[in-house]
């Protein structure tokens, strides 16, 4: 269990940052900057946790500890010997894509690109959404040039749908989407 005593150490006092291995690397390094957005999509989805009750808050519930989950995975980057690193894991996926199936199914089918908004919770998963896309980027471009785990990334891809089919949940099961029309205001 994790046990915090101390919040401040000032060891990046001067622009650096410890990971799970103890390696010291700049705060803007590429792996620091995947975690930071995964934690950034933590937060928003706090915010849209606000405005949001019943099944969806539940499975939000699980995501935030799921994301803290990722954040270690990412924070870890080699698999220490004297203990097993926390790493996201198949089944934190395919019970993403579950979720997905059993909330799209109830979903008016889309004639057009959504537009972020409508109620409070759906305008702030929309937010949380485009975060957890950033977090995907920042993920593949540490891919590029160290190892991330195949299930992080997958995770990450599948939450963005996820939250994204959960924000036209909220939205009166799509019936109140917001749609997109092309050329409107030409």
């Amino acid at each position: 269990m994790v046990q915090l005593t101390r919040i401040y150490t000032k060891g990046g006092d001067k622009g650096s940052t410890s990971l799970g291995s103890g390696k010291r690397v700049k705060k803007h390094d590429l792996r620091v900057a995947a975690y930071g957005s995964v934690d950034e999509a933590n937060a928003v989805i706090g915010v849209a946790r606000l405005h949001i009750a019943g099944p969806i808050d539940d499975m939000l519930n699980r995501i935030q500890n799921d994301l803290f989950d990722l954040g270690a995975d990412l924070c870890q980057p080699e698999d220490p010997k004297d203990y097993p690193p926390l790493r996201v894991v198949e089944g934190q996926v395919e019970r993403l894509e579950q979720e997905i199936d059993r909330l799209n199914a109830e979903l008016q089918p889309l004639k057009s690109f959504v537009l972020s908004g409508g109620t409070p919770g759906s305008a702030h998963l929309h937010l949380a959404r485009t975060v957890a896309r950033r977090a995907e980027r920042d993920m593949t471009a540490l891919m590029e040039v160290e190892s991330v785990n195949p299930a992080a990334l997958r995770y990450i891809n599948r939450l963005s749908d996820l939250l994204f089919v959960m924000a036209r949940y909220l939205n009166d099961k799509g019936k109140a989407d917001i749609l997109w029309v092309p050329g409107k205001n030409r």
